[in-house]
């Protein structure tokens, strides 16, 4: 059962649903995953399935799509991806299916019915212009010592989600100052530091 979070309105609590999206990006490593059951679904993309099912996957890239589908995961979990393969227990993706992983993963939030959306590992840039993924140095992943990708479609499907959405809040939890021009006009995306987001999710 999902805790309740609640916003205090003339001496009495509104109550909020939360939802969590996970990127991907190094900052969510400090972030303890099973912890976040307790507070709302999660919603993941890629290679996260290795160490954590969240309650919907997705992936776009072929090769990774393909990797969680013959691993036999989708039998068992909720995962989305653009071309499932027969019998894989995968589905096709319903929203934002030209978008990459992370943006579509935080589409399924946005129509979870969730009132606050947090993301996670959403960090963008590289680390000292260098790739930036927890799955780096691993199959279907660049190394760690390549050059950072270019994150600017990223950012654009991120701001397209969060503008159509404008009754939800949107939370990006980031270890660093790095918020991108666009992003920082949205109203109804706030940036949050990781330690603040920790102490408020022991």
């Amino acid at each position: 059962i999902a805790k309740s979070h609640g916003t205090k309105y003339c001496g009495f609590f509104i109550m909020t649903i939360s939802a969590y999206v996970l990127g991907n990006g190094t900052s969510r490593q400090q972030v303890n995953l099973e912890k976040l059951r307790s507070y709302g679904k999660i919603y993941g993309c890629n290679a996260l399935y290795r160490d954590f099912a969240p309650d919907v996957l997705i992936a776009t890239d072929p090769g990774i799509s393909k990797e969680i589908q013959d691993s036999g995961y989708a039998l068992k979990n909720t995962f989305y991806t653009r071309k499932p393969l027969h019998n894989s227990g995968a589905k096709r993706i319903e929203y934002n299916f030209g978008y990459s992983s992370g943006p579509i993963a935080l589409s399924y939030a946005s129509n979870s019915g969730a009132d606050t959306i947090y993301l996670l590992g959403f960090d963008f840039a590289g680390l000292g212009g260098k790739f930036n993924n927890v799955y780096a140095d691993t199959v279907h992943y660049k190394r760690s010592d390549d050059n950072e990708t270019y994150y600017g479609n990223w950012v654009d499907q991120v701001q397209n989600i969060v503008k159509n959405n404008p009754n939800r809040q949107y939370i990006r939890v980031i270890n660093n100052n790095i918020v991108p021009p666009v992003l920082a006009q949205l109203k109804n995306l706030s940036h949050q530091q990781l330690e603040l987001f920790l102490e408020n999710h022991k």
